[in-house]
Parts: C-alpha cells; sequence; structure tokens
C-alpha cells in the first residue's frame, strides 16, 4: 500500500506548485463606476429616469463563442445605480435581423444554451471562488443562484428580487432592482468582482464583458472585471425573513387495501442575518411535498444509484458541504437525512466569516419509525473552509450521526441503523489565478462501531485546460470497512487509476467548430492490487458552429464480480461471485441545435454484455416549445438484452412524456408520467404553482402510481400547500 500515498503525495504537490506564483487578478483592467442613483428607479423596462442618464455605463462585450479571438458583433449596453435599499441593473440586448426571441419558456432558472438571456455574476467579496448570480431571458423569466467553486451555479437558491423585461424592435431591455437585503457581503468593501454574459441563439454568439477564454463557462469568477462603489455599500440593516406554510391533502394505498388518510400539516422556515455576510437559516416540521419526483432509470448497475437531493432547504447555500469529495466519494449526501422518517427540526449557519474564511454548520432532528425500529436521530455537520493562494481553498469537515435511544433488539437492519457513525476529512482545492490548473486532494475517516483498520479514504486529482488540450489525472483509495452512512459511497475496498486526455482542433472555416478525439482509461484493481475492473474508451466529438454536437465512442470493458449479480435486476437468478466477464461496445451521441424549436437528442450504444451476451440501448429525447407559454417534451429509452438461460431475451421500455405551461412568470403548470417496464410502474406527477408574490407561493400536487399490466392504481395522493414569504 505505499504506492497510494505516494501518488497522493505528489498529487499534493503538483498543484501546490502550479499555483507557487501568485498572478493579478486577469481583468483587473476592466472597471464599472457604481454612483448612487439621482433619482428614483422605476422598475418598468423604460430607461426615462434620470438616474439611467447619470448612472456608470459599460458596453463592448467580447466574443465568446463561437470564438475567443474578437469582439462581439452584437451590441449590450451595461448601467448599474443603487440607493439605500436596491442594487439596480439595467441591460440593453441589441439584436439583428428579424424574428421572435429564442426562449424556452417564462419558468424561472431557465436552461442557459436554449434560451436568448442576460446574466450578471457578481462577487461581493472579490475572492474569486463565491458569488451571486441573477439575469433573466428574452421574455422575462428569471434566474437567480449562488455561485460556489470559482464558477458554478446553484440555481435552487430563491430570494426576492423584482426584474421586468420589456422587448422593442431592435433590442429588449432588461431592468431589475436587487435588494440588499438579498445578498450577503461585508461591509465597507468598495471594489466587488463583475462580469455579465449574454447568449443569443439566432447568432449563435456567446459573449461577455470582461473576457472569457472560450473553454471556461462566462460564470468563471477568475476572470471577473471590478465593480467600483462611489461609497462603502449600505447596512443592509436587520435582516430576518418567515416562511410559514400551511398544508392540507388526501392519500390513499390501494395495493394495501388501507382507507384514505388525511394530512393537515403547518410548519415555518426562518431566515437570520446574523451578519451581513453569514446566515443562520431555521426550519420546523419540515415539508417538501412540492419537490419533483425522481426521474425514472433502468437499472442496470451493479452498486448504488445516485439521484440528486431536490429539497431547498439542504440546497441553499450548501456547496460547501454536498461538493465535499468526489462524485462517488461524498461523505456528505443530505438525502440520507429524513429518509423514509419525519424531520421535526433543524438549522444551518453559512457564509462568510470574512474574505478568507467560510463556515458551514448544520444541525438536523429526525424522530423515530415504529415498523422498522428506526430510532429518532441527530445529524450534525460542521465545515469550515481557508482560502489559500490566489483562488485555492483548504477545507475540513466533520459529519455526526447518532441515534437516540438506541435499542439494538429492535433495529432490524444493524448495518444502516448504527448507533453511531462519524465521519472527518481534510480537502484541497486547486484553482489557479486563470483557471487553467484545477485539482483536488482527499483524506477522509470512518468511526462506526466494531469497525477499525481499512476505514480511511484518499483520493486526489489534477487537471489541465487550455484552448486545445484536456489532460488529467484522478485516482481514488476507499477501505473496505470506510463507512459513510450519511454520505454515499457506493463502493468499498478499491484502488482506482483514471487518466484522460483530449485534443481539439478548431477549423478557421466550415460548418464544424472544433473536433478531436478523447481516450479515457479506467483501471480498478482491490486492496491486494488485483484487477477487478478496467475499460478504456475512445471517443470522437464533433461541435457544429450552431451548437450541435455529434460524440462517436468505442470501448473495452473488463469486470470481476466482488458479489453475485443479476444483469438484468429482474431477480430470475445471479451470476456468480469470480465470475470474469469482458466485451467491446460501440456508440453514438448527437444532440441538435437549441436555437430550433424542435429539439432533440438521440444515443445508441450496442456490444456485448454479461456472460457473453449482448446489449442494444437506445435512448431520445424530444421537445417541441410554443414559446414562450408552452413546452413539450417526450423521452423514451429501451434496452434490448440477450443472455444465456435463465435470463434469455430481456427488453425494457422506460417513457417519459412532460408538458410545461407558463401562463406567465409567475403561473405555472407541470405535468409528466414516467412508464418504467422494469420496475412495472406507471408514475403520473401533476404541479400547479402559483407565484402570488415573491418567494411566496401556493402549490397544487397530484400524485398517481399505477400497475401497467393489469392497468391497476397502486396509490394516489392530493396535496395543496400555501407558502408565505414576509420581513420582519
Amino acid at each position: 500500500m505505499r504506492i497510494i500515498p505516494r501518488i497522493l503525495c505528489c498529487c499534493m504537490l503538483l498543484p501546490l506548485a502550479a499555483v507557487s506564483q501568485q498572478q493579478q487578478k486577469k481583468n483587473g483592467n476592466f472597471h464599472l463606476q457604481m454612483r448612487r442613483a439621482s433619482s428614483p428607479v422605476k422598475i418598468d423596462g423604460v430607461i426615462d429616469e434620470q438616474a439611467w442618464k447619470d448612472a456608470g455605463i459599460t458596453t463592448g462585450f467580447h466574443m465568446v463563442l463561437p470564438m475567443d479571438t474578437s469582439a462581439a458583433r452584437l451590441r449590450t449596453d451595461v448601467r448599474m445605480t443603487y440607493d439605500q435599499q436596491y442594487i439596480y441593473l439595467l441591460v440593453e440586448n441589441y439584436t439583428e435581423g428579424d424574428g421572435p426571441y429564442m426562449v424556452e419558456s417564462l419558468r424561472r432558472d431557465f436552461a442557459f444554451l436554449k434560451n436568448d438571456n442576460f446574466l450578471l455574476f457578481m462577487d461581493p467579496f472579490d475572492d474569486q471562488t463565491n458569488g451571486f448570480s441573477f439575469g433573466a431571458n428574452a421574455a422575462g423569466a428569471q434566474w437567480d443562484g449562488l455561485m460556489y467553486d470559482g464558477g458554478k451555479v446553484d440555481l435552487s437558491w430563491d430570494n426576492k428580487w423584482t426584474s421586468v423585461v420589456k422587448n422593442y424592435p431592435d433590442k429588449w431591455v432588461f431592468e431589475a432592482a436587487i435588494p440588499f437585503k438579498t445578498i450577503r457581503y461585508k461591509k465597507g468593501i468598495t471594489t466587488w468582482g463583475i462580469n455579465f454574459s449574454r447568449n443569443d441563439l439566432k447568432s449563435t454568439e456567446k459573449s461577455a464583458w470582461a473576457p472569457v477564454p472560450r473553454q471556461f463557462a462566462t460564470a468563471s469568477l477568475a476572470y471577473t472585471g471590478n465593480l467600483d462603489w462611489d461609497a462603502p455599500p449600505p447596512d443592509a440593516g436587520p435582516n430576518i425573513s418567515l416562511i410559514p406554510y400551511l398544508l392540507g391533502g388526501i392519500s390513499k394505498d390501494y395495493e394495501k387495501g388501507a382507507p384514505a388518510k388525511y394530512r393537515r400539516d403547518a410548519g415555518l422556515d426562518a431566515k437570520v442575518a446574523v451578519t451581513s455576510s453569514l446566515n443562520l437559516d431555521l426550519t420546523v416540521n419540515p415539508d417538501f411535498s412540492q419537490v419533483d419526483v425522481d426521474k425514472q432509470v433502468t437499472n442496470l448497475d451493479r452498486f448504488e444509484l445516485f439521484f440528486p437531493e431536490r429539497r431547498q432547504f439542504f440546497l441553499e447555500n450548501g456547496d460547501q458541504m454536498s461538493n465535499f469529495g468526489y462524485a462517488n466519494i461524498r461523505p456528505f449526501f443530505s438525502r440520507r437525512i429524513g429518509l423514509g422518517v419525519p424531520i421535526h427540526f433543524g438549522a444551518r449557519l453559512s457564509g462568510k466569516l470574512n474574505k478568507n474564511w467560510r463556515l458551514g454548520v448544520m444541525n438536523m432532528q429526525t424522530g423515530r419509525q415504529e415498523e422498522s425500529g428506526l430510532p429518532a436521530q441527530n445529524f450534525t455537520v460542521a465545515a469550515l473552509q481557508r482560502r489559500v493562494f490566489s483562488r485555492s481553498n483548504l477545507g475540513f469537515i466533520f459529519i455526526n450521526k447518532e441515534s437516540l435511544n438506541y435499542d439494538p433488539s429492535r433495529v432490524t437492519d444493524k448495518t444502516v441503523y448504527s448507533r453511531y457513525n462519524r465521519n472527518m476529512g481534510l480537502e484541497y482545492n486547486l484553482a489557479s489565478s486563470n483557471n487553467f490548473w484545477t485539482g483536488k486532494a482527499l483524506l477522509l475517516k470512518s468511526y462506526s462501531p466494531g469497525k477499525s483498520g481499512h476505514d480511511f479514504v484518499h483520493a486526489a486529482n489534477l487537471q489541465y485546460t487550455s484552448k486545445v488540450w484536456n489532460i488529467s489525472w484522478q485516482h481514488e483509495y476507499v477501505g473496505r470497512n470506510y463507512n459513510a452512512e450519511v454520505g454515499y459511497v457506493p463502493r468499498q475496498g478499491y484502488i482506482k487509476l483514471m487518466p484522460q486526455v483530449t485534443r481539439l482542433f478548431f477549423p478557421l472555416s466550415g460548418a464544424v467548430l472544433s473536433h478531436g478525439p478523447q481516450v479515457t482509461a479506467t483501471y480498478i484493481t482491490d486492496e491486494k492490487f488485483s484487477r477487478t475492473d478496467n475499460e478504456t474508451m475512445l471517443n470522437y466529438g464533433i461541435v457544429f458552429r450552431k451548437r450541435n454536437t455529434l460524440n462517436i465512442w468505442a470501448s473495452d470493458t473488463y469486470i470481476r464480480l466482488l458479489q453475485p449479480f443479476d444483469p438484468t435486476n429482474t431477480r430470475k437468478d445471479s451470476m456468480l461471485t469470480g465470475s470474469e466477464h469482458s466485451w467491446r461496445t460501440v456508440g453514438a451521441d448527437y444532440v441538435s441545435r437549441p436555437q430550433s424549436l424542435f429539439t432533440y437528442s438521440l444515443s445508441a450504444r450496442y456490444g456485448g454484455y454479461y456472460g457473453g451476451g449482448k446489449r442494444l440501448m437506445t435512448n431520445a429525447e424530444l421537445g417541441y416549445r410554443f414559446q414562450p407559454y408552452v413546452s413539450i417534451a417526450l423521452s423514451a429509452n429501451y434496452n434490448h438484452i440477450q443472455l444465456p438461460q435463465p435470463w434469455g431475451t430481456n427488453s425494457f421500455w422506460l417513457v417519459g412524456p412532460r408538458l410545461d405551461v407558463t401562463m406567465t412568470n409567475t403561473l405555472f403548470f407541470t405535468g409528466f408520467m414516467q412508464y418504467n417496464e422494469q420496475q412495472k410502474n406507471i408514475n403520473l406527477n401533476t404541479r400547479f404553482q402559483w407565484r402570488y408574490r415573491p418567494a411566496s407561493d401556493l402549490f397544487i400536487v397530484y400524485t398517481d402510481n399505477y400497475l401497467p399490466e393489469p392497468f391497476y392504481v397502486r396509490n394516489r395522493a392530493l396535496v395543496l400547500k400555501l407558502v408565505y414569504w414576509f420581513n420582519i
């Protein structure tokens, strides 16, 4: 095992060397003057106030796509001003040619690449790591989110602000008022990081005020310019919000023949600004009935599938906890909290202590479950992050799950419901000043009753991204006794090595914007270095100037089963532990250009499978928009698997039509169905949402589950929920 610590040390030293020479902010010479408003501002999309005539203005955006070597073709003018309560933003987005603006719908937090839109990226601490994003599409749908990791946007964040979009023959105007109470910032800082991004589908142009290399998202905070205040931003003052809800509902389980159950419930969320940059969130008896159900998949995997968190309380400002680790090494996964049991109350303190320190602490209390003997449980998570070098950081996390009044004689599954489980970890996140070098080094240890030795994790990755090269290396070690009961670590007892190389070519003209090969190798052994899995994949990708994409790939796979496995997940039989399987696969993926009213993506794969079998998989996602009010989508997945007996030939359909109706930017209806042949279930879900005032909603949610053969109701539920947000 000596080789793994050596690899870890090397991968930690390389990132440190990459940032040893700190550089100045890349776009530090871009400045926008922020002056106090000389008159009241009305948010109406009309530029007739004296305040806008006197405000600082910037123009001259830079093209990011299709090329990043010239000025933007489309003109975009941005003005900003402020008063004692609000930051004001006014944007004139000039257009070329006739025809409608391209938007998906009026739904909040739209898909960036499928809409004509304008976005603001704001970094109040100017640390090039964390911030806020606000924006709108050309039809007036709002976008807002928390920024983290130097350029990612968490769109689950939802707060109070107002905006209007007004269309003119030659432009569309976006005007917004963002309350100081809505954002977090340190008093006295008079230079904020800022950038503006615009996406125009008709011209296929993406541009930014401060230039951003094309290989990075325009949200990259490493490339922000400066917002220069004429005076320190005003104190937001006391900032306490109460968000109560009332709920009524009815549900019935037809499979069990149980009588209908009626729900009458109430709860409360509260947001308290402890300081101008540190926030306390409280919840009592939370309810998540309005959250979208999980998107179903055909499960042919050997390990537990990952379904993302959708509950807003856990998503808001939770990146410091939830992003610790890697995709398959997550010491904290909030979906483990309140899984099939009620959450009584919870609290989270999160935010910036100063420019260099960031804090996140959460405590949640769940109730007991009589059927399984699961006791009441308490969950505590604490994360502390320290900025180092120009944009990197060092983080620490502690996770504790404690069962209260634990009686082992009543617990049916002691591997999941143990008396306690604890995890501690350190993580170094690299982000060089120009974002070309990124990476992570991780060390975790777990503490559980009856488990010791081989109970730690270490992993590291390093990635270099230029315009033509993307080169990365990642390795992982997870001990066989490592236990993260509040995390997502589907596999233990392995060592993994994964290098990847991509090379891009850019033709000077023609329909193709870029193309190039990618090679990925994945090699996995057990703790004794005996091979268990390996896969080599060659992919050739093409990006067209109209933004449609094509990928063609081939792979070679080897797997040695570590436990019995049913390759169809139909419980017919299992292949033996230790059996070896290898096959080759070819596949292709195509995504149509986003500016069309009819969009689609197609993918297919064909090749070998376990036990010398064959597998064909096809997938299609079709969409049509009657912009901006109606969007129709259909996804269809088909798997055809041929195996020796007792499995034989198996076919699985997974079909999911969806309808989105956005009558206004405050009135929404969503309906979708999911037919899962493998699970023999049909799910129907509809949701009506009326945002009757900023951040206050009425929800009506109806859910059905059916057996497809014979068509029989399993269960159904109807919920009405009213949420009201008011400030104290």
